[in-house]
């Protein structure tokens, strides 16, 4: 299956590695991010991938980036739901208010914001229907160390696919949520090198090639709506994720 699809936070990270493996099984692809830049450099990559500026905290930029996909193609078919900010690790009693609240509006509102213009689009074009996939983190499921806000928005992301999947159904619209743990991307190189674990140490932890999580979204990507994934992990087989502590 291929369509139109709209991928947030799509210039660099998971976000390139869905833009690239969708634009080459034929998707024709919306990007989307705040760096412009960083966009028309991915973009570049495959002529199936177009760029658009935009923040998706700024309501009216995401129903402009909207709006510029079904002017340009008439249809949107799939969301990859996947800006994300990862706050820097710090106990709880040290962080700022104003970085618990950064991550939520990006991780929460902005998800939120994406989710509503997608199905806006979806539920009303004819054939009606499309998917959408957000972007959930292996932290949607057991916190790491120091990481509070990011851990508190990814739950709040696994409430909202649940509370999509289930409006979803009377549009034909199938809402999923995959997991990634430990994706070789600039975000996570640290990790490699050495992160705080649940007994207090640093340690490094394996990882994986992002080219896997793409891989993933892309199996997800191409179900017919009839088929829905609620929800995949996918992730470095040794990371200290299932018994984490």
């Amino acid at each position: 299956m291929s369509g139109i699809a709209v991928i947030t936070g799509g210039g660099t990270g998971i976000g390139r590695a869905v833009a690239l493996k969708l634009a080459a099984q034929g998707w024709r692809v919306m990007l989307a991010g705040r760096r412009a830049d960083v966009l028309a450099e991915t973009a570049g990559l495959h002529p199936n991938l177009a760029p658009f500026t935009a923040d998706v905290t700024v309501e009216t930029e995401v129903e402009a980036l909207f709006s510029e996909t079904l002017r340009r193609f008439g249809r949107v078919d799939l969301l990859f739901n996947n800006a994300g900010n990862f706050p820097k690790a710090m106990p709880v009693a040290e962080m700022p208010a104003e970085s618990f609240r950064a991550a939520l509006e990006v991780n929460v509102t902005g998800m939120f914001l994406a989710a509503r213009a997608a199905f806006r689009a979806m539920a009303g074009q004819d054939p009606r229907g499309g998917r959408i996939i957000n972007n959930g983190s292996v932290s949607a499921q057991v916190p790491r160390p120091h990481a509070l806000a990011y851990t508190v928005s990814k739950h709040a992301v696994t409430g909202l696919t649940k509370a999509l999947a289930l409006e979803g159904r009377a549009h034909d619209i199938a809402c999923g949520q995959i997991d990634i743990g430990n994706a070789a991307t600039d975000l996570a190189a640290g990790f490699a090198a050495g992160v705080r674990q649940a007994d207090g140490r640093m340690a490094p932890e394996p990882m994986m090639d992002s080219e896997h999580a793409a891989s993933a979204v892309a199996h997800m990507a191409s179900l017919p709506l009839e088929a829905n994934v609620a929800f995949m992990t996918v992730m470095a087989t040794k990371m200290p994720l299932v018994g984490r502590g």
